[in-house]
């Protein structure tokens, strides 16, 4: 099938909404995201924005275009993504060209559409700990040191700190000042001290570095009162515009001083969207949550309710997706030819271009290297230099790895030692270059197995689009269909009673069979020309050795609606938010004719399923950053 001229590209960066630019630049370190295209159920482990901004230097610039780094990195013909299985003519269009044109809803484990409608806090029958009438605790604050915490608050007295005298001091007039402070002015930490025989609490923020230098880590959590008839867990909507899962999480347990394992939820969303997904957080109130509403940037809270239990990773159903393509080129005849394809046969459920990283070293070739046992090859794909998008540091710590092989000495280039680089080098530095595999266990266990996984991942869209080339879009014998938990091989007789949705191809490991015609072969052709072998997936390291599973060949989405859209103004949002109906912003109205057209699309998606393979099927193109940054720079042009 002939691919577009143009195809989407997350382009324009900069877009002001509602909720302003987020200002927490110093947050943790992301953890990595699994098969996540914002639809995600799995567990965390890969890194899949689509755009380029998670390689943007903030050092030095090398003086390269993005174009001309992207050149050395992958496309879809490089991870088996080959084939299509409508026939209708592609047409071109741009995707993300603002991040409000991929909009995300969760799906929940009851099947329902996750959304932000209410920020009120739920009544409940709480039981009071104490009898006594207390005084309010806005009483015990003055609005000039109400103004000085706001100021400290908002980052404008970041390594500050304000000191209330407490005057006729008691124990009781202390707690409702801390209480106070924490409820009404979420981020700061406050603390007890005494001077010149006379108390004060001294408030400071809690980003801070010296204010955290000052404070002991390590002191325990206090306890604060928590009636038994209440559920354990807080659970509530999170709305979050451009930010990933785990950075909102770390803007959150900042703001509430907790560790960022205490919140739990059912999967990781894209950050080059709009997204709305259920989170969890052990004994924070609905209270302390909703009065960071009014301090957080790019998100928010809400929908709050306790239960009993926290959320598990894989627990949703699958994600909702409003995209919009802007400046699309097909008629109104191949729009309707392509969504109705879409609708009625589906798009092959390969493993999207985020799987695979965006660098000139693939994640499935470090994979390889770790299934073949073959560790200096790790470490040499991690840390030599390599062509491309990378940070100035990173390239200063390649080449000095490639110089010295000091572990040290490399470690040092780094300013930030929680990347994936600086957590072997550190593990190289304390156990040495004789100890890889325990050096290479510093990285964090959810990282190291989205190298294997990324070679699972390309072993099968490679021998499904073998599958598809064989045999087209019917069942055959000798394909595999489930059974429960278990796969069954087909025959003949069965195979006129499955369709293609019915079909499941395995990624290969020692669990699992393989379909019973050539395709089957060809699994054990592959991973021998890759020096594995087939029949022994066991890993001397427990934690490597693939159990495979099974991945149906097509998926045909749900509620799939679209419409053609005219507009005049390219800055402005296609999607009526989440956010903008709570703040009874109007619709957007679209007119009947406009300088541009676009198309809006809406459909739903099981887990562990990438929107990007549905939309490429819709437009026929190539959704590598490479090849997209090749085209769209000839088009910007």
């Amino acid at each position: 099938m002939a691919e577009s001229e143009l195809v989407p590209v997350p382009v324009q960066v900069g877009e002001k909404r509602g909720c302003s630019e987020d200002k927490e630049e110093d947050a943790p370190a992301k953890k990595p995201k699994v098969e996540n295209d914002c639809e995600n159920g799995g567990p965390p482990h890969q890194d899949e924005s689509e755009e380029p901004e998670g390689e943007a230097s903030d050092g030095e610039e090398d003086g390269e275009t993005f174009a001309d780094m992207m050149k050395h990195g992958l496309t879809e013909l490089d991870v088996g993504i080959l084939k299509y299985v409508s026939d209708h003519e592609g047409f071109s269009g741009i995707l993300k060209e603002r991040y409000s044109d991929f909009v995300v809803h969760e799906i929940n484990k009851q099947g329902k559409v996750v959304h932000l409608d209410d920020l009120s806090i739920p009544a409940e029958a709480e039981e009071v700990p104490e009898a006594e009438p207390q005084p309010k605790e806005c009483d015990v604050l003055t609005e000039e040191q109400k103004k000085q915490l706001g100021e400290l608050q908002f980052f404008k007295n970041k390594e500050g700190n304000v000191s209330i005298e407490i005057m006729d001091d008691t124990k009781e007039k202390r707690t409702l000042v801390h209480k106070a402070i924490k409820t009404q002015f979420p981020g700061l930490e406050t603390k007890t001290e005494e001077k010149d025989g006379r108390k004060f609490i001294v408030a400071y923020h809690a980003a801070g570095k010296k204010a955290l230098a000052e404070v002991k880590t390590t002191a325990a959590p206090r306890k604060h009162f928590w009636p038994k008839n209440r559920g354990s867990f807080c659970h509530f909507v999170l709305y979050k515009e451009n930010k990933d899962t785990m950075d909102a999480i770390n803007v959150l347990s900042k703001f509430l001083r907790l560790r960022p394992n205490m919140f739990s939820y059912m999967g990781t969303k894209d950050k080059r969207a709009i997204t709305v997904q259920e989170i969890a957080v052990l004994k924070i109130t609905a209270e302390r949550l909703a009065h960071l509403n009014k301090c957080l940037m790019n998100l928010k809270v809400g929908n709050f309710c306790y239960k009993n239990h926290p959320l598990k990773l894989g627990e949703l159903q699958g994600n909702h997706f409003t995209v919009v393509i802007r400046n699309i080129s097909g008629t109104d005849e191949q729009v309707h030819q392509a969504m109705t394809s879409l609708k009625q046969t589906g798009f092959i459920n390969y493993y999207g271009m985020q799987r695979f990283g965006t660098t000139a070293v693939p994640t499935q070739h470090v994979g390889r290297a770790i299934l073949k046992n073959d560790w200096n090859e790790v470490v040499d794909l991690i840390l030599k230099p390599r062509p491309g998008a990378e940070k100035e540091f990173l390239v200063r710590c390649r080449e000095e790895w490639a110089k010295t092989q000091d572990p040290e000495a490399a470690l040092k280039k780094l300013p930030n030692k929680r990347c994936v680089e600086g957590q072997l080098l550190r593990g190289l530095s304390m156990y040495g270059k004789k100890n890889i595999v325990t050096a290479f266990g510093q990285i964090p266990r959810n990282n190291r197995l989205m190298y294997i996984h990324s070679y699972q991942s390309v072993v099968w869209n490679t021998m499904v689009s073998r599958r598809i080339e064989a045999f087209g879009l019917k069942a055959v014998e000798g394909d595999l269909v489930l059974r429960g938990t278990a796969a069954h091989v087909l025959t003949a007789e069965e195979a006129e009673t499955h369709s293609i949705h019915d079909i499941v191809m395995p990624l290969p490991g020692f669990d699992v069979i393989y379909p019973s015609h050539h395709i089957g072969k060809g699994y054990r052709e592959l991973l021998s020309a890759d020096g594995l072998d087939i029949d022994n997936m066991r890993h001397k390291v427990k934690d490597y050795s693939l159990a495979g599973a099974y991945r149906r060949i097509i998926i045909r989405p749900s509620d799939v609606h679209w419409e053609v859209i005219e507009y005049d103004d390219p800055r402005v949002s296609l999607v009526h938010t989440d956010f903008e109906k709570l703040e009874n912003k109007p619709a957007p109205v679209f007119n009947k004719e406009g300088k541009y057209r676009a198309l809006r699309m809406e459909f739903s998606l099981p887990s562990s399923t990438y929107a990007t393979m549905a939309i490429r099927e819709v437009l026929k193109l190539d959704t590598s950053i490479k090849k997209q940054t090749q085209l769209n720079t000839t088009w910007f042009n």
